[in-house]
């Protein structure tokens, strides 16, 4: 794909000349005491043509492998001398769940919800306008940075809308152990910038706060490899390293679909057998529910042959809620559309 001749970048009323770095903070709102609180935003660019690549964290304020994933690059000195193109890096779009360790912002919004926002809007809505209106018109393609939420964890991985030839692109060159197809979820970054023209692809690793630094080195390692692909990073991609077997060895990255959450059949204290990463034979003896008082015991049985995307860390478990997230092996799609 060609790219036009590098001019430069207005972000809020920042000019951001070719073959410059800076940090552009944007102005959010007000918490209740007044406090201003900004987005900012780091800007990295080459003095050559290339695409624009966001890579975002913190979308979920309390999803804090991401967040470090993007810092760490940052601080690595990843984005100082690229090939070509630039690189928009927001450690935190949500800095108000940050603040408050929550998923959400204070009034209990989404803001993976809220685009494309509106400046009038709730809190949620103005970050979600914030970023649609002044950075992703600036953005080529992305990776959004996740985490499991709620006491799950998320073996490393990447998800992509199926239908969007660019994004399936993007994941494969990522090279995640493990890569599964997502649709698009109305209100999400992901569902605004595909109606901009723009695949952004999730990558999830590890559970909210909780840092874990496998999660977060699989994010790095990938995106260097993107980085790579996109011709914007001229050292050597880090190899791609798949699932570990039974025996801790990394196999080959698999591609997974029809994924599906194995419920529990019963309350009571869960322990897990095998967990997220690790392939599953049908029948196989997965993990275990317990009565605190030791009346009865359920076995959890893996009910396909597969591999766990994630799994459940809470120790107390009720009837019905997710213990495994689990999935099939599958080719990668073929023969998809263009990206919209």
């Amino acid at each position: 794909m060609k790219y036009p001749e590098v001019a430069p970048m207005v972000l809020g009323e920042t000019v951001i000349p070719s073959g410059s770095t800076k940090t552009v903070d944007l102005q959010i709102a007000r918490l209740l005491s007044g406090t201003l609180i900004h987005m900012p935003v780091h800007v990295f660019r080459s003095d050559r043509p290339g695409p624009t690549l966001l890579l975002s964290g913190g979308l979920h304020g309390d999803e804090v492998n991401g967040i470090e994933a993007v810092r760490r690059m940052m601080s690595l000195g990843l984005f100082d001398n690229l090939e070509c193109g630039s690189v928009i890096a927001l450690p935190i779009i949500n800095v108000y769940g940050f603040l408050f360790f929550s998923r959400d912002v204070p009034d209990g919004k989404d803001v993976n919800r809220s685009f494309p926002g509106s400046p009038q809007g709730s809190l949620a809505s103005l970050v979600a306008h914030t970023l649609s209106d002044k950075v992703l018109p600036h953005v080529d393609l992305g990776v959004d940075f996740h985490t499991g939420g709620a006491s799950r964890t998320n073996y490393p991985q990447i998800r992509y809308d199926p239908e969007d030839s660019e994004a399936v692109a993007c994941a494969k060159a990522f090279g995640a152990p493990m890569s599964l197809a997502s649709s698009l979820i109305p209100g999400s970054l992901r569902a605004q910038a595909s109606s901009m023209g723009i695949p952004i692809v999730v990558y999830e690793g590890g559970e909210s706060m909780r840092l874990e630094e496998h999660s977060v080195k699989e994010a790095i390692r990938g995106t260097k490899r993107l980085l790579s692909t996109l011709g914007m990073l001229s050292q050597e991609p880090p190899k791609v390293r798949g699932l570990k077997d039974r025996r801790g060895r990394h196999s080959a990255p698999r591609h997974l679909n029809q994924t599906t959450w194995l419920r529990a059949e019963a309350s009571g204290l869960f322990s897990f057998e095998r967990e997220s990463g690790q392939a599953i034979a049908e029948g196989e003896l997965i993990g275990r529910i317990r009565n605190p008082y030791d009346s009865y015991s359920v076995k959890v049985l893996a009910p396909f042959d597969g591999f766990i995307v994630g799994h459940n860390n809470m120790p107390l478990v009720h009837r019905g809620d997710a213990l495994f997230h689990l999935g099939h092996e599958s080719d990668w799609p073929s023969g998809v559309g263009s990206s919209s």
